[in-house]
């Protein structure tokens, strides 16, 4: 049985080398079929060669309007200095025109973009240096409709032409602040000499300080002396309030006794006085009595009248002197409060003198270091503002210099992104040779299913490995960069296998709608390989799609080896193309086996048709 299925798929292979050869055009059409996919892959090539070396054609429009200014004395055109660049400069096609001509020329197409300079450009740019700084602007007109590619690159040349200014407007505003640096440098080195005399003035008032800490220190204890003097006065002057007090109330007793009998006396005045007149009486000793009892009875009522004033006298002094002693007992408890006062002000005092003292002694070691500081820096600026200015401008034009270190340097964008077109044209020389030719079907012949599909297979994998071969002979010719040639012919002949087997097999199991599939996967790797675009920046859908593809493991592989081989980039590629080969054929078997009926009516009807 298996000598059968191996001579069977002998004849079919016999059969089909005899047909190729049987006639001049088949032997045409299969050359044909050969060199398709190779001029597929070389004429893309070649066409992106070098498309950005070629810029210098396309054209880009300027129109100058600016008016120039003034700055630090000098006349300035920064228009002007642009359009010396852009005459300098070989990137695109510039063209120097009027406003109007540019607006009209880029909405018609005649230039891809352009650029008007503002009259007011160098008047803004210079205005940095004033108090009423203004933003200046470029306007950039692109059509960009004209074409998708074309608008890119003039994106890229404004945003150059925008760089460029906003690096020298960057250097007028480093230039002019380097120049008040100098201003500066010097105010740094005059306030350090006055903040060095500040410290040595403070140096010399902390002295003061200390000195006077010291006699507040003494007087805070004389004031604590005072005080308890204070307080024993105090204790006495209460004591002595006591005492007089208890005068006070004895005076009071003895006042009220001196008005009884004063009241009294004046009452036995008065009866004397009302019992006796003189003027009844004859002269004589009795007359005389008479006499003397009423001027001692007058006297006794005046007598009796003073001591009771005496004794009112009296009674107000004890009662001034009760008052007197109470004040004196309040003046003595303020003078304690007072006292303690002193005393509290007098501990403040001390604290307070002890922290001038502290404050002062670090307020001079501060000034010294502020002092140092800025002389330390004044000498710095010194060397700085000493640098030449046209050295300078220059440093400030780029400060930072962006050194680019290739790995994997590839000479020309051609080379760069032949991997992609020569794998995509394997994949097109494979759709193309299995429509072309027959992938047989075993309904209505001897053979079957297997046999069938392993005696055609042959001749589509000889063509496949000619096609391969013809593109690289292209590439060479065209001068691709190539850094392993060995493993690039490999590896080129081996996808270019693979990819013939993918196509065939389905073809072979699904007819008309294996061609179908073969086309859809086609258009979809196009765009789910990552051969021209990062995979990162197209749609998720096509991010999804990415592993599954066999041309993404075709690209690696190819890439790898024309550009420099990553084998642990390699090996895997190479492992999953082959996995992938071998699924899809044992899939197209069995699929091949149970629907080749199917596909034969299909066929059929389709004949029928007339249109297929």
């Amino acid at each position: 049985m298996k000598g059968n299925i191996l001579k069977n798929i002998d004849e079919i292979i016999k059969s089909d080398f005899k047909s190729a050869f049987s006639n001049p055009i088949v032997v045409i059409v299969l050359i044909g079929i050969i060199i398709l996919p190779s001029l597929y892959a070389v004429l893309n090539i070649y066409a992106c060669w070098d498309p950005y070396g070629n810029t210098d054609e396309v054209v880009f429009a300027i129109a100058n309007l600016d008016n120039g200014s003034t700055f630090k004395g000098d006349y300035i055109n920064i228009g002007n200095e642009l359009v010396t660049e852009f005459k300098n400069n070989n990137d695109f096609k510039w063209t120097f025109v009027s406003e109007e001509n540019l607006r009209t020329g880029v909405f018609n197409g005649t230039y891809y973009a352009g650029i008007v300079i503002p009259k007011n450009l160098s008047e803004n740019v210079v205005s940095i240096a004033t108090d009423n700084p203004k933003q200046a602007k470029l306007e950039y007109v692109v059509n960009v409709k004209t074409n998708p590619v074309a608008s890119k690159l003039t994106d890229s040349a404004a945003n150059r032409i925008y760089m460029a200014l906003n690096a020298k407007i960057v250097k007028i505003i480093d230039l002019a602040a380097y120049e008040k640096l100098g201003e500066l440098q010097k105010g740094l080195a005059s306030g350090s000499q006055q903040l060095s005399s500040g410290g040595y003035q403070l140096q010399s008032g902390s002295a003061q300080i200390s000195s006077g800490s010291h006699q507040v220190s003494s007087g805070a204890k004389q004031v604590k002396d005072g005080k308890q003097q204070v307080s024993t006065g105090a204790e006495t002057v209460k004591s002595k309030a006591s005492d007089l007090d208890e005068g006070a109330q004895t005076v009071q007793e003895g006042s009220n006794y001196i008005n009884q009998k004063s009241e009294e006396l004046q009452q036995g005045s008065d009866e004397v006085q009302a019992a006796a007149d003189p003027s009844l009486m004859p002269d004589g000793p009795v007359k005389d009595y008479v006499d003397a009892s009423v001027e001692l009875a007058n006297g006794s009522g005046e007598l009796a009248k003073g001591s009771s004033q005496l004794a009112n006298g009296s009674v107000q002094l004890a009662n001034g002197s009760v008052q007197l002693a109470n004040g004196s007992v309040q003046l003595a408890d303020g003078s304690v409060q007072l006292a303690d006062g002193s005393v509290q002000l007098a501990d403040g005092s001390v604290s307070l003198a002890a922290g001038a003292q502290l404050l002062s002694s670090y307020a001079v070691q501060a000034l010294f270091t502020a002092s140092s500081s800025l002389g330390a820096t004044a000498n710095e600026l010194g060397s700085v503002t000493g640098i030449n200015k046209t050295l300078l401008g220059n440093y400030l034009y780029a400060p930072i210099a962006l050194e680019r270190e290739e790995m994997f340097s590839v000479p020309d964008y051609g080379s760069d992104i032949a991997p992609f077109y020569i794998v995509l044209s394997m994949w097109v020389g494979a759709i193309l040779t299995c429509v072309m030719l027959k992938t047989g079907l075993s309904t209505g012949t001897k053979y079957s299913a297997l046999e069938m599909y392993g005696g055609k297979l042959v001749i589509f994998v000889i063509l496949s490995i000619l096609q391969a071969c013809v593109t690289i002979i292209g590439c060479n010719i065209l001068g691709i960069h190539i850094v392993n040639l060995p493993l690039f012919i490999f590896s080129c002949i081996l996808v270019s296998v693979v990819f013939m087997i993918l196509v065939y097999s389905i073809i072979s199991a699904l007819g008309q709608v294996g061609k179908a599939i073969a086309v859809v996967l086609l258009v979809l790797q196009i765009s789910a390989t990552g051969g021209i675009y990062p995979i990162q920046i197209m749609h998720g859908f096509f991010q999804t799609l990415y592993s599954y593809m066999p041309m993404t493991y075709g690209i690696t592989l190819v890439r790898e080896a024309q550009l420099g081989t990553v084998w642990s980039n390699y090996w895997p590629a190479l492992a999953i193309l082959f996995a992938i080969g071998i699924i899809t054929v044992i899939v197209a078997l069995l699929i091949k086996v149970k629907a080749d009926k199917a596909s034969h009516y299909f066929e059929k009807r389709l004949e029928e048709s007339g249109l297929f």
